[in-house]
């Protein structure tokens, strides 16, 4: 039989002695060179990080508060430092196509002097083209073309008038233009006079007028192609005149920069746009200063440079880390703006985006964050794939929008992006998104936690240290980090591991630390450590003192005492906003003649998880391979978790109900004393499970509100052993016999401990011993079919009778 004494109590919580480390405290302690329990996952970040080709973008995944940003920047930092500084990222105006802006790259640093320079040079070409313009040569040169036109129209007309004036016919000048008239004597006809005329006189002046207005119409027409070639010499003018003023504020821009000829490109389609424009920047007379300084700004505004990135102060390739990965953020917008009620926008309008930023760096995504983002997630996907960047805006990449904006030259998309999620959205996407697998083909998987050895122990200690420097607190003593020791495996579940869960670890250490400076201590010790822990699920505590106040005063039945057949108390564990406390549940089954069913009430009722429900599968395939490998189960069975009204999920309770099965069938008292969690397979096998130190010091509250007697207790599964990392209290009860916490390996050695009755193991023929359990769970069932067979047999023979009768009649 096996050994089914209580577990010692130095098994149910592994310390850590505070003499393990040789510092005082951790004021001395130095930084880890790199992390800590993260091997796996740092090396395939490095290679991530260094693989140069397409579609080797990192996805980070693993569980909330395990120091993935912290590792993912400490390494891309590492990386950085060995990189090139990207070249600095602008936009010019298209002089050939405003619509689509040109993209200009230069060398780090020389983004922000050209930009500057062209600031300054738009601020010295206003008044250098005033100047210019209002010089004494370039008027009079105006004045004097102005003049030579004016004599030629004039003179032309003077010409007409004096020829016709031979002919008897006079030119005029009205306010509605030129007419002719005839003349007698060198003076012009009245109406009355030219009336008075004979007709065959007034049609030949008639016609004479006629002839005259043709030649006028002919000379007129010359006029418009006079006034062009004043235009033009005006503008040949202006542009003699802006020559010298232009080439001289353009000669110290292009001398600084003879080494781009894309920079030089650009300044010749300005020389060029400002030279052929002439006189159309003369300010008009009589404008207003403030007019004209606008009417400037818009005019030279095409002259300045949109410095996208500004890359002067970088060292090293960029790393940048976008918190709010919306569409614009991160593939860039283009702004509008409102000018007498119409939307425009121009090239200064255009904005970066997070991937232009990082362009010749990395980019950092919280991968939750851009798929709750409209647009976000497919705009970086279609970057990453074409491997160049287009800013528009998402309607425009949809098709859906008409409004005329601008299509500015695409920019090569060479950007390292590293994804942080955890695992379901990892396995979610890989199975559902073709293109991911595709594009993020490295995956850095972060542990939650690592071997508890002595080895790792010391390093703990460390990336203890370096978290409390990180937050600046006080210097830890060794007690106090030999307690965060022992808390890290609480966090792990696992009295073997510790938790890498820096998150947890640093809040309890930023409130150990509060409690330390409340009383004026140079250094954190144990006691603040255990003050943080219970403040904290004092906060956190009020559902766990509402259960537990009622089942003490009678509201939820459980009991602690005596002993009952077919009724057990069941440990669980509830998980409220990341905590997680544990408290009892009654399981009654009962067992009568039937089928072979054994119903499970929560199922029924809908309030039963799948993995509930396997459980109560798995007691019925056990029942029939243990005790009816011969014959049918003709037993009808049902089980219910009591004054339960939520769902019920997980196996962690089907140790309890077999028990309370096989107690309502052999009527065995099982003792109520005790409380029981472990799953169980088909072979009556107890198996591990979760949360076993919540659910026994659950149960440990509630014995010791009601008074510890010393025969209380729970039931684990052996396989759990290695995770008890219990309370101090619980085990210093356990210590002084108080409370006991037994270890099965099978359902026969629960049996054992909460009935006080060997379970019994059959024999070579199949027979179990008499007074043991099994041997009682069997002579029920066997009584069970014999009784099925007599009732079977009994209503065959009523029914044999019945028909006869029923055919005796008919005859």
């Amino acid at each position: 039989m096996a050994d089914l004494r209580p577990l010692a109590a130095n098994r149910l919580r592994i310390r850590c002695a505070p003499e393990t480390f040789e510092f005082s405290d951790t004021s001395n302690l130095p930084d880890l060179p790199g992390g800590i329990g993260q091997a796996r996952a740092e090396e395939a970040l490095r290679f991530g990080l260094a693989m140069r080709q397409p579609g080797y973008h990192v996805f980070v995944l693993g569980e909330p508060g395990t120091g993935r940003h912290v590792t993912v920047f400490r390494l891309l930092h590492e990386f950085s430092a060995c990189g090139g500084v990207p070249p600095d990222l602008c936009y010019l105006h298209n002089f050939d196509d405003p619509q689509r802006p040109r993209l200009l790259t230069l060398t780090a640093g020389r983004g922000a002097t050209l930009r500057a320079d062209m600031q300054a040079f738009v601020a010295d070409l206003g008044p250098a083209i005033e100047a210019a313009l209002a010089s004494d040569t370039y008027g009079s040169r105006v004045e004097s073309l102005q003049d030579a036109h004016k004599k030629r129209e004039d003179g032309a007309l003077h010409e007409l008038g004096e020829a016709c004036s031979t002919d008897g016919v006079s030119l005029l000048q009205t306010p509605d233009g030129f007419v002719f008239a005839p003349t007698k004597d060198g003076q012009t006809m009245s109406p009355e006079d030219f009336e008075a005329l004979p007709p065959e006189i007034r049609t030949m002046v008639e016609k004479k007028v006629g002839a005259w207005s043709d030649r006028l119409a002919d000379l007129l027409e010359q006029f418009p192609g006079w006034r062009k070639e004043l235009h033009e010499a005006m503008k040949r003018a202006a542009c003699d005149a802006l020559t010298p003023a232009v080439s001289h504020l353009m000669r110290g821009l292009r001398e600084r920069y003879t080494d781009l000829p894309a920079v030089l490109a650009f300044f010749d389609a300005i020389r060029q746009e400002i030279l052929a424009s002439g006189s159309d920047w003369a300010v008009q007379e009589g404008e207003e200063d403030d007019g004209a300084e606008d009417e400037a700004r818009t005019k030279f505004h095409r002259y300045q440079v949109k410095l996208m990135v500004d890359h002067s102060a970088t060292r090293g390739a960029p790393v940048v880390c976008e918190d709010n990965p919306t569409f614009g953020n991160l593939i860039g917008r283009i702004e509008h703006i409102s000018q007498m009620g119409t939307l425009v926008t121009n090239f200064s309008l255009i904005r970066a985006g997070a991937l232009h930023r990082a362009c010749g760096g990395y980019l950092v995504v919280d991968v939750e964050r851009i798929l709750t983002q409209p647009f976000a997630w497919e705009g970086l996907k279609r970057a990453l794939r074409a491997r160049e960047i287009r800013i528009e805006p998402p309607a425009e990449a949809q098709g859906w929008s008409n409004m005329l904006t601008l299509e500015p030259e695409s920019i090569p998309c060479d950007v390292k992006v590293v994804l942080v999620g955890d695992r379901e959205l990892f396995y979610l996407l890989t199975e559902n998104d073709p293109d991911f697998p595709e594009l993020f083909k490295v995956a850095a998987d972060f542990d939650e936690d690592m071997p508890r050895n002595e080895a790792n122990v010391t390093r703990y200690a460390a990336l203890l240290a370096m978290l409390g420097r990180a937050s600046d607190l006080l210097p830890f003593d060794r007690t106090g980090i030999a307690r965060l020791v022992e808390h890290g495996a609480r966090l792990a579940e696992d009295a073997g591991r510790l938790s890498l869960q820096t998150r947890l670890l640093a809040d309890v250490m930023r409130e150990a630390d509060f409690h330390a400076r409340a009383v004026q201590l140079p250094a954190v010790g144990c006691e603040q450590v255990d003050a943080a822990i219970a403040s904290r699920s004092q906060r956190f505590g009020r559902y766990a003192e509402r259960v537990l106040e009622s089942m003490v005063d009678g509201t939820t039945l459980i009991s602690t005492t005596g002993a009952r057949c077919g009724q057990i108390n069941a440990l669980v564990v509830v998980e409220l906003a990341g905590e997680q406390f544990g408290h009892p549940m009654r399981i009654t089954a009962t067992a009568r003649l039937g089928e072979g069913d054994v119903v499970d009430i929560e199922r029924e009722t809908e309030l039963g998880g799948a993995i509930h429900s396997k459980g109560v599968l798995i007691l019925s395939a056990f029942l029939g391979a243990r005790y009816a490998r011969h014959q049918p189960l003709s037993l009808s069975a049902s089980l219910v978790f009591e004054q339960s009204y939520s769902p019920v999920e997980g196996d962690s309770a089907s140790l309890a109900e077999l028990c309370a099965l096989l107690s309502a069938l052999a009527q065995v008292p099982i003792r109520q004393s005790f409380a029981v969690t472990g799953s169980v397979n088909q072979l009556g096998e107890v198996q591990a499970i979760g949360g076993v130190n919540e659910k026994i010091e659950g149960f440990f509250d509630l014995c010791v509100a009601r008074g510890l007697t010393g025969e209380q207790g729970v039931v684990i599964p052996r396989a759990s052993v290695r995770h008890l990392m219990l309370r101090e209290d619980v085990v210093a009860a356990a210590h002084e016999g108080r409370f006991h916490v037994h270890a099965a390996a099978s359902v026969d050695d629960a049996m054992e401990i909460l009935t006080g009755l060997p379970a019994g193991v059959a024999d070579a023929k199949g027979v179990m011993p008499r007074e043991t359990v099994n041997h009682k769970v069997a002579a029920a069932l066997s009584a069970m079919i014999v009784a099925k067979h007599a009732f079977d047999h009994g209503s065959e023979l009523r029914h044999i009778r019945s028909r006869r009768r029923h055919d005796g009649g008919q005859e």
